[in-house]
C-alpha cells in the first residue's frame, strides 16, 4: 500500500474540509495559553470528544510518539492531528494556523519590549516576569520528572543512570549552554550502547552527533547563524519547549550579541504568556537579531523539522514508538533534558540586573511549586509586581 493509500485509510470517513481545519486550528492557535498541557487537552477535546474525528486511543498513542520526537511536541501533535483528517493538505494548513497566532502577538510584543527606550511601566513589567523565568523553569523540569523516573521501571542501575543524564544535562545547560545538544545526543546514544550489552552500534547511528560538530563550527555569524540556532531548537532538542532555553541563551547573549541577559529573560516570559507553542521565543532572538525578517526566519527554520516529521513519518507512529532504539535513546535524552532544565534557572538568575528582582524570584517559586499555580498567571503576577514597583521608584 502506497503512503497516500495509507493516508486515505486513516481519515475519517465523512471527509473534514480544509475550511473546518483552517478555522479550528486558528482558533486553538489564539486560545492555547498555557503550554503543552493546555493545548493537548484542547486538541483532545476537539478531535477525540467533540467531534468525534480519532478515536481516544490513537489521540493517545500520538501524544506518546510525539513526545519521542524532539522539537515542540504540541505542535507536532497539532499537525499530526490536521494531517490525520485530510493528509499534507492538512497538515500543512493546521500547522501554519495553529502557529501564526502566538507568532503575530510575539512579534508586536517583541517590537514593544525590545525598543530602545520603552516607559517604564514596560521596563518595569520585564524585569518583574523576567525575574519569574528561573522558577518556571524549575517548575517545568519538576513536572517532567515522574513520567521520565516511571520509564526506568524501578531497576536500580537504569535509576543511577537517570540521575547520571539528568546531571550531565543541567552542568551542560549552565556552563556549556550552546554545546548542551551534542550531551543529549551523547546521553541518548550511551543508553542505546549499554543496552545493546556489547553488541556493535550501527555507523549511522554512531555518527548522528557529527553533523551538529561539523555545523556549529561552521557558522560563524549572521543569518546563517541565526538559522542554526533555530535548526537546534526545532530539530534537535528533546524534553518539551523549555529545553530550548539553554540552548539559545549562550548563543543569543554571549557568542553573538544579539541581546542583553535581562532580554533574553523578557524573550523567554513573552514566549511563556503568549499562545501556541514555547518555541516561539526563537522568534523573539531571530527579532532582536535582524528585525521582522529574523523573527520570522528563524520561526520557519525552528518550525520546519516538525513539518517533515509528520508529513515523512506520520504513518509510521506505531513502528517508531514500538523501535526500541528510539526508545533506549529516549531513555538517556530525556533525564539529560530534565536536568538541562532545571540547570537553565542557574544562567536565567545570573542575568538579573536588580536586587529586588530576587524577591519576586522566592515568590514565583513558592507560587509555582508550592502552591502549584500557573504559569501564566505567575508571569503577570511578576510583571504587575515589577511595573508597580518601578513606577514606585525601583531601579528597572
Amino acid at each position: 500500500m502506497s503512503g497516500d493509500e495509507a493516508e486515505r485509510e486513516r481519515r475519517p470517513a465523512a471527509p473534514v474540509t480544509l475550511g473546518t481545519i483552517g478555522k479550528e486550528w486558528l482558533r486553538l492557535g489564539c486560545i492555547g495559553f498555557g503550554g503543552p498541557p493546555t493545548h493537548i487537552a484542547l486538541l483532545r477535546r476537539l478531535c477525540v470528544a467533540q467531534r468525534h474525528w480519532i478515536e481516544a486511543g490513537e489521540f493517545e498513542d500520538a501524544v506518546a510518539t510525539t513526545n519521542l520526537l524532539p522539537g515542540p511536541a504540541s505542535t507536532q501533535l497539532a499537525i499530526y492531528c490536521a494531517w490525520r483528517l485530510r493528509g499534507r493538505a492538512g497538515a500543512i494548513l493546521g500547522g501554519v494556523c495553529f502557529i501564526v497566532p502566538g507568532l503575530v502577538l510575539i512579534l508586536v510584543l517583541s517590537a514593544v519590549f525590545l525598543a530602545h527606550h520603552p516607559p517604564d511601566g514596560i521596563l518595569g513589567v520585564a524585569a518583574g516576569a523576567g525575574a519569574a523565568v528561573p522558577a518556571v523553569a524549575l517548575n517545568a523540569a519538576w513536572g517532567l520528572v515522574p513520567a521520565s523516573w516511571r520509564r526506568t521501571g524501578g531497576a536500580p542501575a537504569r535509576q543511577v543512570r537517570w540521575v547520571v543524564y539528568g546531571l550531565s544535562g543541567g552542568i551542560a545547560a549552565a556552563t556549556v549552554g550552546p554545546y548542551l545538544v551534542l550531551v543529549l545526543v551523547a546521553c541518548g546514544m550511551a543508553e542505546i550502547v549499554i543496552r545493546r550489552a556489547g553488541r556493535p552500534t550501527p555507523p549511522a547511528s554512531a555518527s548522528a552527533a557529527i553533523p551538529g560538530v561539523v555545523l556549529h563550527g561552521a557558522v560563524i555569524g549572521g543569518l546563517g547563524a541565526l538559522a542554526w540556532v533555530a535548526v537546534k531548537v526545532g530539530a534537535l532538542s528533546y524534553g518539551g519547549g523549555f529545553v530550548i532555553i539553554p540552548l539559545m541563551q549562550h548563543d543569543a547573549v554571549t557568542t553573538y550579541h544579539w541581546m542583553t541577559g535581562a532580554q533574553f529573560l523578557n524573550a523567554v516570559a513573552l514566549g511563556q504568556v503568549t499562545p501556541g507553542p514555547v518555541v516561539q521565543t526563537v522568534a523573539v532572538v531571530g527579532y532582536a537579531a535582524a528585525g521582522v525578517g529574523g523573527a520570522l526566519l528563524a520561526a520557519l527554520v525552528a518550525f520546519a523539522p516538525s513539518f517533515v516529521f509528520i508529513l515523512v513519518g506520520g504513518r509510521d507512529f506505531d513502528r517508531i514508538r514500538a523501535n526500541d532504539a528510539v526508545a533506549s535513546f529516549l531513555t538517556g535524552a530525556g533525564p539529560a533534558a530534565i536536568g538541562a532544565i532545571a540547570g537553565s534557572a542557574i544562567p536565567l538568575g545570573l542575568s538579573f540586573e536588580r536586587t529586588w528582582q530576587i524577591a519576586v524570584l522566592a515568590g514565583a517559586v513558592i507560587w509555582l511549586l508550592v502552591l502549584r499555580r500557573g504559569v501564566v498567571s505567575t508571569l503577570l503576577v511578576a510583571g504587575t509586581i515589577g511595573a508597580v514597583a518601578v513606577l514606585a521608584g525601583a531601579p528597572s
